[in-house]
C-alpha cells in the first residue's frame, strides 16, 4: 500500500507527472531499475499512464521504502529530437507517422487537423514541439495526453460542468493576479521582406500594461502564420494572469479542461472557470486535490 503519492495533470504543457512512496519488503526480488512504464487506477478507472524516470529504495531505522517518480507519455516526445525536414504539404497523418507513432504512442479519436503547406521542422526541435506547432499554430488546438496515455488533437468537451458550492468540501481558496510576464504588444517581422505585423493586447494596455516583444519569422511564413504566432505569444503570456486555486478534500473529481462553476456564499470570486492544472495526492493528512482555475477562454 502506498504511504503517499501525488499526480499532477496539466492542460497539455509542459507534461503530467507522478510520484509515490510505499513500503518495500526485504524479500522483494523485483528490480525497480528495470521499470519503464507506470499506470494507476482508481475506482476501476485508469487515472494515469506514463513513463518511469527514477526509482529509489531507501533503508534506515524506519525500514525499507520505495519511491518512484516519472512523467506522462508526453515525455517520450519531449525527450526525443526530431529530424529536421521540410514538407511540401504536411498532413496530420504525416506528422503522426514521422513524429508520434515511432514511439509507440496511440492517438485518441478526434477531429482531423487541416494540412499545412510548406511546413518546416527546424533542426534541434523536439518531437513535442513539432506536434505542438502543427496543432496549435495551424490547427487552433493545444495537443495533450489523456489518462490512457493517448495523444489528443481535439478541443475540450464542455458537456459536463463541476459545481463548487457551499456543500463542497473546500479546505482553502486562493485568488492570484500576476502581471509579470504578460505582454502588451508583439511585433512579428519577416526576416527577408522586412514586413512587420503588430498584434496588441488592448485589455492589458488599458490596464497599464507595457511589455513588448519582437519575433523574427522565417521568410516562408505566410501572413496568417505570422499574425497567429503573435496572437499565440500574447495569449500564452497572459494565460496565467488570473488564477483561482481550490484545495479540496477529495481526489479525481476535476480534470484539466473541465468547466468549473464556483457558487459559494460570500465568495467574491464566484464565476465560471476552466481547470488549468490539477494535483491529486495522498499523505498523512488524507486525500486532497489542488485545482487551478482560469478564465475559460485562456485554456485552449
Amino acid at each position: 500500500p502506498a504511504a503517499a503519492w501525488r499526480m499532477e495533470y496539466t492542460a497539455g504543457t509542459p507534461c503530467d507527472s507522478f510520484w509515490l512512496r510505499c513500503g518495500w519488503d526485504r524479500g522483494n526480488t523485483a528490480r525497480p531499475g528495470e521499470w519503464t512504464r507506470f499506470t494507476a487506477e482508481h475506482g476501476g478507472k485508469r487515472v494515469f499512464t506514463g513513463v518511469v524516470d527514477e526509482c529509489e529504495v531507501t533503508e534506515d531505522g524506519g525500514g525499507r521504502r520505495l519511491e518512484v517518480s516519472g512523467r506522462g507519455m508526453a515525455a517520450l516526445l519531449l525527450d526525443n529530437e526530431a529530424l529536421g525536414q521540410d514538407y511540401q504539404s504536411a498532413t496530420q497523418a504525416d506528422i503522426l507517422r514521422d513524429h508520434v507513432t515511432p514511439y509507440g504512442i496511440e492517438t485518441a479519436p478526434g477531429i482531423r487537423l487541416p494540412p499545412v503547406a510548406r511546413f518546416s521542422v527546424a533542426a534541434g526541435s523536439s518531437e513535442w514541439s513539432v506536434v505542438h506547432d502543427f496543432a496549435r499554430y495551424y490547427g487552433g488546438v493545444c495537443p495533450r495526453f489523456d489518462r490512457q496515455g493517448r495523444l489528443v488533437l481535439s478541443g475540450w468537451e464542455d458537456g459536463q460542468e463541476r459545481v463548487v458550492d457551499d456543500r463542497t468540501g473546500v479546505a482553502a481558496i486562493t485568488r492570484r493576479d500576476r502581471r509579470y510576464g504578460a505582454l502588451s504588444q508583439v511585433l512579428v517581422r519577416d526576416r527577408w521582406s522586412g514586413r512587420v505585423e503588430t498584434v496588441d493586447n488592448r485589455e492589458f494596455q488599458a490596464a497599464g500594461g507595457l511589455a513588448r516583444r519582437i519575433l523574427t519569422m522565417p521568410a516562408r511564413s505566410s501572413y496568417k502564420a505570422m499574425r497567429y504566432s503573435g496572437q499565440f505569444q500574447l495569449e500564452r503570456s497572459c494565460a496565467e494572469r488570473e488564477r483561482l486555486e481550490l484545495t479540496l478534500g477529495e481526489v479525481f473529481t476535476v480534470w484539466p479542461g473541465e468547466l468549473v462553476s464556483v457558487q459559494r456564499t460570500g465568495c467574491g470570486w464566484n464565476g465560471r472557470y476552466r481547470a488549468a492544472q490539477v494535483t491529486a495526492g495522498m499523505d498523512g493528512s488524507g486525500c486532497w486535490s489542488r485545482v487551478e482555475l482560469a478564465p475559460p477562454e485562456v485554456i485552449l
